[in-house]
């Protein structure tokens, strides 16, 4: 089972935050800004990184953290491997969200470090719409859900 290490918000651009707990609607975190209109879209409404390629980026000599690459959420145990279009994350407060995309690092990681881009490529995480809204917390379970076994969600 997956773990919510954090959720991160900021005014727009990167670094984002670590609040104590988030409101989730379907646009996304309460309070969250976004500093390019092409993140405004309900299927971009939160991105998540796994812990591991945080931790993965500081062994390469990278200074980042949760929310320093501007994911919203930063979990522990949802394995790269196990996500796919589709994929669903059951959060154990009832937020229910569904990957759309994998994240592309994109120019605004040049503030955090200029080979970021290049380096953090299939390492970045995932976007999602919200599916069920609700108010995330720091240490809730989550459960992955792959699209197959909800009888072939992809592309939806």
């Amino acid at each position: 089972m997956g773990e919510l290490l954090a959720v991160n918000i900021s005014k727009g651009g990167i670094p984002k935050l670590p609040i104590e707990r988030g409101d989730v609607t379907e646009a996304g975190l309460v309070g969250d800004g976004q500093a390019h209109a092409k993140h405004s879209k309900l299927s971009r409404a939160l991105s998540i990184l796994d812990i591991a390629e945080i931790d993965w980026l500081k062994s390469k000599g990278h200074a980042v953290g949760p929310g320093a690459l501007g994911e919203n959420l930063t979990v522990r145990h949802v394995i790269a491997e196990d996500v796919q279009i589709g994929t669903r994350l059951l959060f154990s407060g009832g937020v229910e969200i569904e990957v759309t995309e994998i994240r592309k690092p994109c120019f605004v990681l040049d503030s955090v470090d200029i080979t970021l881009k290049e380096v953090s490529v299939g390492r970045i995480g995932w976007m999602a719409r919200v599916v069920k809204t609700g108010r995330l917390t720091p240490g809730e379970g989550i459960t992955v859900v792959a699209p197959e076994a909800e009888g072939g969600r992809e592309g939806r």
